[in-house]
């Protein structure tokens, strides 16, 4: 125990005059620096990118703001604190807030920012981006005070259409039904075709629409009409046909035939025929059997023959 004394009251007189040796360098340390805050020193400004050198016996930054003329808004950040002193070579920054406007979503955003490209303006302003959307002034462009930027919306997506496909009409001949008589043997059914197209749109307003591919859902069924063709044919009558432009219709006027009836007519010089409906009292002139409206003329000849030989058969059934 008494060696152990004995080592506590032989180091203790050297720890004291460790920490005081030491204190005593940190506060001589401490006073000539504050001395040397008192002389001229070169200090860097950097204001927002420009960088100047000046010569200044300012003890802190606000000092040196205030020595040099210097106004900042509230909106702007300085660094170091405004508090902290300054020694030789420092350098304080300054970032200077700038006014911008975004037109975004219908409405404008107005606000201020310390970055200096068009990308970080909008991120500080907490405005969310799209993959797509579109940026004016481009992102990396410089902002400068008052800029304006337009962001537009742009929207990118896949619509299908479905659109229906109109069915054909297939006809079948029966001779062993009238004439007059018309069945539909199948139903017709239109078919569905889809459509794929990549839709583009801007702030919610379509721009473009372009097919990306066409498949046919389902098929059309073809509606099949049986037309019958029994004609029970009255006695034949041959002589000219010509054509006058009344009614625009399957008609035709005749001197032998009641009106309302009905009649065959055929170009002997092709074999084309035609069925009409007497609805006239006609023509005059020798030779000549029956007047047809133009429609019905042109559907066995040319207009421009004017006069054909035909043959002229009443229809009984």
């Amino acid at each position: 125990m008494k060696i152990k004394n004995l080592k506590l009251k032989i180091l203790a007189p050297i720890v004291i005059f460790i920490a005081v040796a030491i204190g005593y360098k940190i506060f001589v340390f401490q006073k000539k620096s504050e001395i040397y805050l008192n002389y001229p020193k070169t200090v860097f400004l950097n204001d927002n990118g420009l960088i100047f050198e000046a010569s200044t016996h300012a003890l802190t930054v606000a000092d040196f703001l205030t020595e040099q003329k210097i106004i900042l808004k509230n909106e702007d950040v300085v660094f170091p604190d405004l508090n902290q002193k300054i020694y030789p070579n420092s350098t304080i920054n300054i970032r200077r807030a700038k006014k911008v406007s975004i037109a975004v979503d219908g409405k404008e955003v107005k606000g201020n920012t310390l970055q200096s490209d068009v990308y970080s303006a909008i991120w500080e302003n907490k405005i969310a981006l799209g993959d797509d959307d579109i940026i004016s002034p481009r992102g990396f462009s410089p902002v400068s005070s008052g800029v304006k930027i337009e962001i537009t919306r742009v929207k990118v997506e896949e619509q299908i259409i479905k659109k229906s496909i109109d069915f054909k009409t297939v006809s079948e001949e029966d001779d062993k039904l009238s004439w007059r008589t018309k069945k539909v043997k199948q139903k017709g059914q239109k078919g569905i075709e889809e459509i794929k197209y990549k839709v583009v749109s801007h702030n919610g307003k379509e721009i473009s629409r372009k097919i990306l591919e066409r498949n046919v859902a389902k098929d059309p069924v073809p509606e099949i009409v049986i037309q019958g063709t029994y004609m029970k044919l009255g006695k034949p009558a041959k002589g000219q046909g010509t054509w006058y432009a009344w009614k625009g219709g399957l008609f035709a006027a005749s001197t032998t035939l009641p009106r309302g009836s009905f009649a065959k007519v055929t170009n002997l010089a092709n074999g084309e025929s035609v069925v009409v409906q007497i609805n006239d009292y006609g023509p005059q002139g020798k030779g000549r059997i029956i007047d047809l409206d133009k429609v019905a003329f042109a559907k066995i000849a040319s207009l421009g023959a004017g006069v054909i030989d035909v043959k002229v058969e009443e229809i009984l059934n």
